[in-house]
């Protein structure tokens, strides 16, 4: 007969500072506490400045409290700090500043740890190793594939590393597509000019771009068509010059769609092509083109291909515990 395996004992933690100090680490009503609780799967219970953890994880909890705790010192930690945290400690990713000058950075700055993009987003940075790796591709290769589930900064970091190209004035202007394809819906027919009707479609590209730029200089950029954004239709028929292009969603492209567009690229251009294989939108039975361009050109030199995983989610932490839900599914 077993011995009961005895109940692990709580992990006490006390923390110095003052109240603000404190305040700004715990969040109101202690919710970040909750956050960390629920990320690591633990219970904590506070008494001032004096914390009880339980569960399997509490060591963890206990250091990722005292990182937490050096940056809540000046400034009070929102719940996206937590979250954003939590991912970068559970990934290893090492802390990043963005102490170097924006001006000297160029690709051989990306073999160390620090990245910086010319962004209005002070602390936009890969927050995973994988994010770090995927952003150096970009800089490193004219074709760049981004494969992985919903969360994990595909699109995001492809914009990002659009505007710094801009910034710095190594591509002339920014062009955004997409396939123009409903996610297991039937919209019908949609009213308006070409403009309109594809917007829906195109919706998640402005969003990051004003979140990066700000809505009056994106506007500005459209007028001059510095930036473009247009259905994956449209791209048929042109070479694109020194331009940083985006195909966004290109899980729901074909083959033949997919092979059109990466002739498209012209000289002095990056494309990034981004995607879940998980999310085929296409009628069934229909192939993927990201899925197949990967497969082709996975030894063809200048091309680089970055997949992700539930691990790189920066997202509410639900959502990596969706994916693999989903994934564990499938798999039985």
């Amino acid at each position: 007969m077993t011995e009961p395996t005895p109940p692990r004992k709580p992990l006490i933690v006390t923390l110095e500072g003052d109240n603000t100090h404190l305040a700004n680490l715990f969040g109101p009503l202690d919710e970040n506490l909750r956050q960390l609780a629920a990320g690591w799967d633990v219970k904590i219970k506070r008494r001032g400045n004096r914390l009880s953890i339980e569960g399997k994880q509490a060591r963890q909890v206990a250091e990722a409290l005292e990182w937490f705790h050096a940056r809540a010192r000046h400034n009070p930690l929102s719940i996206d700090d937590i979250q954003l945290g939590m991912v970068e400690l559970k990934t290893g990713a090492p802390t990043l500043t963005d102490t170097a000058p924006a001006a000297a950075l160029t690709p051989d700055d990306l073999r160390g740890d620090e990245l910086v993009l010319r962004t209005r987003r002070s602390d936009l940075r890969p927050r995973t190793p994988r994010q770090r790796d995927y952003i150096r591709n970009i800089f490193g290769h004219d074709i760049t594939f981004g494969v992985g589930p919903a969360g994990t900064g595909k699109t995001w970091l492809a914009v990002a590393c659009a505007i710094d190209a801009m910034e710095r004035e190594s591509v002339q202007r920014l062009v955004l597509t997409r396939p123009a394809v409903e996610a297991g819906e039937r919209l019908g027919f949609l009213p308006g000019d070409l403009t309109q009707k594809v917007d829906p479609y195109l919706r998640p590209l402005y969003d990051a771009l004003y979140d990066l730029m700000g809505f009056d200089r994106v506007q500005r950029l459209f007028e001059k068509q510095t930036i473009e954004i247009a259905p994956l239709a449209y791209m048929r028929g042109r070479t694109l010059n020194h331009a940083f292009v985006i195909l966004d969603e290109a899980q729901n492209t074909t083959p033949e769609q997919m092979k059109m567009f990466l002739t498209r690229i012209g000289f002095g251009s990056k494309a990034v092509i981004t995607g879940d294989p998980t999310q085929v939108d296409l009628p069934r039975g229909q192939v993927s083109g990201l899925a197949h361009a990967v497969n082709i050109l996975s030894s063809v030199k200048g091309i680089a291909t970055t997949t992700f995983t539930s691990q790189d989610v920066v997202r509410h932490p639900l959502v990596a515990r969706i994916i693999d839900a989903y994934e564990q599914h499938e798999s039985r």
